[in-house]
């Protein structure tokens, strides 16, 4: 907690001069390029992109927004939001309604490349951190006749919220499936409540979600309709995933994080913190100080939590990682 403490004594100074003067004011977020103090010197408000709120971005953002608030005293005052994940939240994070944002590291790829949802323009954004994979879940219905990917030609599926990660994600299994997501499934664009109102109900024949495990909304359905579904491997489509972003791995969904008969194996993808380029490095150490030094009471929270970890904090590329989160994780790295 030394960067919090520290962060925190030289707010109470500024609050205190700003008292003096008649006045309190924001803190400006543009990055001014100058020495890096690791310190924020007037009161700052913090808006956090997060996703569904029955996803874990939306737990964990909420966790994370608290632990800001709390450790700096109510000086960074935090908040997040719920969204439509990925897609969106980077959107919204370059017009400046948030200064925070979740996103899929294959949404955050696309958009410094200027590729995929954001054909031909180059986002100024950069991460402050990656945290938690996150893994796809594909869910059918038991008697849909669905044993593969390609087996959803011409069926009901929920292929997440517009603008979402999920959606990327569920586009590209499609068509590297051989489907054309627009013609060859009745695609739902619904967020998980309604995605999985839609299971339970017998309205959709299949879904996508990639979330943190285990995911709320996921447990939900698991708890609801446990032998009315499946969970469906999706690795076969591997190789063409990676043809999209190499990004994609495999990975393994465990038994006992929803009560399974055995393992699922699965596509995985990393999750990163996103800032705009321009927004004051200073802050930005501050908010990765407080991601790890903070990271076990938010472990109490959301369990996904857990895979938040410093040794792979840096890995961000093609994003590049923000000059005041590379000061923060080396000062984290520091022998103490």
């Amino acid at each position: 907690m030394r960067s919090a403490v520290r962060a925190f004594t030289v707010l109470m100074l500024a609050a205190v001069t700003a008292t003096g003067c008649g006045g309190r004011q924001d803190a400006p977020t543009a990055d001014s390029g100058g020495e890096l103090t690791c310190e924020v010197g007037t009161d700052t408000r913090v808006s956090i992109a997060t996703g569904n709120a029955t996803g874990v971005y939306f737990s964990l953002g909420n966790a994370y927004a608290q632990q800001i608030s709390e450790a700096t005293v109510g000086k960074v005052k935090a908040t997040a939001a719920e969204t439509g994940a990925s897609v969106q939240n980077i959107q919204q994070l370059v017009a400046g309604n948030y200064q925070v944002a979740f996103s899929l590291a294959d949404s955050a790829a696309d958009a410094v490349d200027g590729k995929g949802s954001f054909d031909g323009n180059k986002q100024p954004v950069q991460a402050i951190s990656r945290i938690y994979p996150n893994y796809t879940q594909v869910i059918v219905k038991n008697g849909s006749g669905i044993a593969s990917v390609a087996d959803m030609r011409g069926k009901r599926i929920s292929t997440g919220s517009p603008g979402s990660g999920t959606e990327v994600i569920a586009n590209r299994l499609l068509t590297a499936a051989g489907l054309n997501p627009e013609t060859d499934v009745s695609a739902q664009r619904l967020d998980l409540t309604k995605t999985v109102d839609g299971m339970k109900d017998g309205a959709l024949d299949a879904m996508f979600w990639s979330g943190g495990l285990p995911t709320p909304g996921i447990t939900d359905l698991l708890t609801a309709a446990r032998d009315d579904v499946a969970f469906l491997d999706v690795t076969p489509e591997l190789a063409k995933m990676r043809e999209f972003s190499q990004v994609y791995d495999e990975g393994v969904i465990p038994a006992d994080t929803y009560g399974l008969p055995a393992d699922v194996k699965t596509i995985v993808v990393p999750n990163l913190l996103l800032v705009r380029d321009d927004l004051d490095a200073n802050l930005a150490c501050v908010l990765t100080n407080i991601l790890f030094e903070r990271k076990p009471e938010l472990e109490k929270v959301v369990s996904a939590a857990k895979g938040i970890r410093l040794e792979d904090a840096r890995d961000t590329a093609p994003v590049p990682l923000n000059r005041g989160a590379e000061r923060a994780l080396d000062d984290l790295d520091a022998p103490k």
